[in-house]
């Protein structure tokens, strides 16, 4: 069974207006002096309002859900505390005309001076799927296989419908904001783990990036842990999704370490496919990786389940995946949920939905 750990970006916002508060220091240290919290598992973003948690290493999807209610409840709490509220949400959906400051680390600050307007507008929260490979080798096999899945799971994923104050018309639109780096979006295809490494080797050796860091793939390979990082997904309004989510990324990696075909995979049909899964989410017609039509949503999200049916059951996770993915599709994901309460209630409602779902 292959091992799973999940990062979730967060942003701190005001209980009353929603707009972001930069007061991740203050949170962060309210939460460290909680008990449930061990060091590590909590820390800083790229904003001064933007905080991020980091899972153990997990082996059951059991755990993975556990540890992210521990973390989300405390930092919940901690914002509370603090006079704000977190908020799990992929862009923030309220802003005033105040610049949120940078967390003052010599890597933030860098990069600021780098991309000033870019930097200033990166108020998006990821979730992050780390699955742990055998090898490097093993890990380039996956990300080839995981390429042409890239769009379905963006559009499961969709939680981030507004921006200053506006529905922007796409579901995902941190996807679009994150697209803008110089390395970003789907990878390409490699050869084996020498190209890998030697292509980013080029990336850093001409000036084109500062390090590794700076390589914002949608799937790459982790140079800190022996994982495969999977980063096309918007952080989930709740802790049931991120459990979906990552549990179909960890089956994805299994079904290709297992031998499962993978798709034709060409780069311009993978990008297009990927925009327009962050434009329509599961509202929509989705690009189907196995016939390369476009189809339902349903039917693309069921092409992904017939994809990985095997790697789910050999884990146990066959009924609780189908279960949350019909759920999913019956309530809507983030995106639909957050336009919903907009209809409702206007600008409280949305608010009060992304706070509660949240925590």
């Amino acid at each position: 069974m292959l091992t799973i750990g999940v990062e979730e970006e967060y942003v701190l916002i005001d209980p009353a207006s929603g707009v972001p508060v930069a007061r991740a220091a203050d949170v962060q240290a309210a939460a460290n002096r909680q008990r449930a919290l061990t060091e590590g598992e909590v820390q800083r973003e790229l904003s001064q309002a933007q905080i991020e948690v980091a899972t153990p290493v997990c082996r059951s999807l059991d755990e993975v859900g556990g540890h992210l209610l521990r973390l989300r409840h405390s930092l919940a709490q901690a914002a509370r505390a603090c006079g704000c509220r977190l908020a799990a949400t992929g862009s923030v959906p309220f802003t005033d005309r105040l610049r949120v400051p940078v967390t003052r680390t010599p890597r933030y600050l860098r990069l600021r001076r780098a991309a000033p307007a870019l930097v200033d507008e990166q108020l998006i929260n990821g979730m992050h799927v780390h699955v742990g490979v055998p090898d490097r080798e093993a890990g380039v096999r996956v990300l080839n296989g995981l390429r042409p899945w890239l769009p379905v799971l963006t559009a499961v994923a969709a939680n981030s419908p507004f921006w200053h104050g506006g529905d922007t018309g796409f579901a995902s639109w941190r996807t679009v904001v994150f697209d803008r780096w110089p390395v970003s979006g789907p990878p390409p295809e490699f050869a084996d783990a020498a190209d890998y490494d030697r292509r980013i080797s080029t990336l850093v050796e001409r000036g084109l990036i500062a390090d590794t860091g700076q390589i914002y793939w949608q799937a790459r390979l982790s140079e800190r842990y022996p994982t495969v990082e999977v980063r096309a997904m918007d952080v989930q309004l709740t802790v049931d999704e991120a459990v979906l989510v990552a549990g179909l990324v960890r089956a994805l990696c299994a079904s290709t370490l297992g031998g499962a075909e993978t798709p034709p995979s060409e780069p311009e049909f993978i990008r297009a496919a990927g925009w327009y899964a962050a434009r329509h989410g599961t509202t929509g017609v989705l690009h189907d990786p196995v016939t390369g039509r476009p189809v339902p949503a349903r039917q693309a999200t069921g092409s992904l389940v017939a994809r990985v049916d095997d790697a789910l059951a050999a884990t146990g996770d066959r009924d609780r995946a189908a279960c949350l993915l019909g759920r999913l599709h019956r309530d809507g994901n983030g995106a639909v949920r957050q336009r919903r309460a907009l209809r409702r209630e206007g600008r409280a409602s949305v608010i009060g939905l992304i706070v509660d779902e949240t925590a």
